[in-house]
């Protein structure tokens, strides 16, 4: 599947449902979606986007998730009957992620917080220090568990796996989404 540029930039400012059921243990928490994923209605959705393939190599989910064509109902029934959810910090839909203002992401930071208040999961992982340290004010956090929770869960910054963050590979990707999916009990230690 492919799109025009002019198809994708109709998706500019779209929005796409949060992917949450019952059960929430681990939720993923994007930057925001790009057009990609508007179009597809899919979370992380990108030919180029290493989100799924790293959850496949850390073992996190056994099904391989069409990038391009983003998920079927029955890869969203698999990811959240395992327990996992996505979000993002902020819900408008931009061709990159440094189209959003400072003001945009704390925006997102707030209502993130009233989101993992209200679905309760035990861990969150947020993929992006750079969107981390903006939305919740923490200009020194680094990778990895953060040191306080948030709203009573666990949290964690992780990588963003966005084709543009070219240092990281899916073996990096998985070995980072491992960690919090463990925390979580969503696989085993």
């Amino acid at each position: 599947m492919g799109f025009t540029r002019e198809q994708l930039e109709s998706y500019r400012d779209a929005t796409v449902p949060d992917l949450i059921a019952p059960g929430l243990r681990l939720l993923f928490v994007g930057i925001n979606p790009g057009l990609w994923t508007a179009a597809t209605q899919t979370h992380f959705a990108h030919p180029g986007n290493r989100f799924y393939p790293a959850l496949r190599r850390a073992g996190i989910v056994d099904v391989d998730v069409d990038r391009g064509a983003g998920m079927t109902e029955a890869d969203r029934t698999h990811l959240t009957s395992r327990g996992i959810g996505i979000t993002n910090v902020v819900h408008r839909t931009t061709a990159k992620a440094s189209e959003l203002s400072t003001t945009e992401l704390r925006s997102g930071g707030e209502r993130l917080r009233a989101f993992v208040a209200e679905h309760r999961p035990s861990v969150v992982a947020i993929a992006g220090v750079t969107a981390y340290r903006s939305a919740f004010r923490q200009p020194r956090a680094s990778m990895g568990k953060q040191p306080a929770d948030l709203e009573g869960a666990v949290l964690w910054v992780v990588p963003n796996p966005s084709g543009l963050n070219a240092h990281e590979t899916i073996d990096s990707l998985a070995e980072a989404y491992r960690e919090p999916a463990v925390a979580a009990g969503v696989i085993p230690g």
